[in-house]
Parts: C-alpha cells; structure tokens; sequence
C-alpha cells in the first residue's frame, strides 16, 4: 500500500518533474484554532502534462533522484486560464 496525496502543481519548470503544495490542517495545541500546513513534494511527470495550477495525486514510490520520491498517477482538475480584457492603449 503506496500512500497518495492530492495538490497543487506550484512548479512545472523543470523537465519530468512538478513541484506540488498539499495542505493539511491541525489543530494549534494551546489555541484549538486550525491551522493550515504545506508540505511540497517534488513529483515525476514523465509526459509534462501537469501545469501550474492543476489538482493532481501524487503517489509515492522508489527514489527517482535526491529529492523526487513521488509519481503524478492522474491530473484530478485542469488549470483556469482566465483571460483579462485587453489592455487599451
């Protein structure tokens, strides 16, 4: 049993690999306040499919490099590339 993730694709500058931000939540210990946490993992995509802003899951697997230790397994949701009106000149 492999463990899995979902995140946000942050960086797809580099080739085959993606750099995704999972939150989780805890509980502050004195507070009781939640408290947002992100980890980013360094993920293997080996098509460059994955763009900055998609909703992916990651999987963990052997290590592909010093710090690549996950797999994208699928793209959950696309991107919104929003376009802006065009500036007037």
């Amino acid at each position: 049993m492999r463990k899995t993730k979902v995140g946000t694709v942050v960086s797809d500058k580099m080739d085959k690999t993606v750099v995704v931000a999972v939150d989780h939540f805890r509980r502050h210990p004195l507070y009781g306040r939640q408290i947002r946490r992100t980890r980013r993992f360094k993920a293997h995509d080996p098509d460059n499919a994955c763009r900055v802003g998609d909703q992916v899951e990651i999987m963990e697997s052997r290590p592909l490099s010093k710090d690549k230790h996950w797999v994208v397994t699928q793209i959950l949701r696309r991107a919104t590339t929003e376009v802006g009106p065009a500036p007037e000149s």
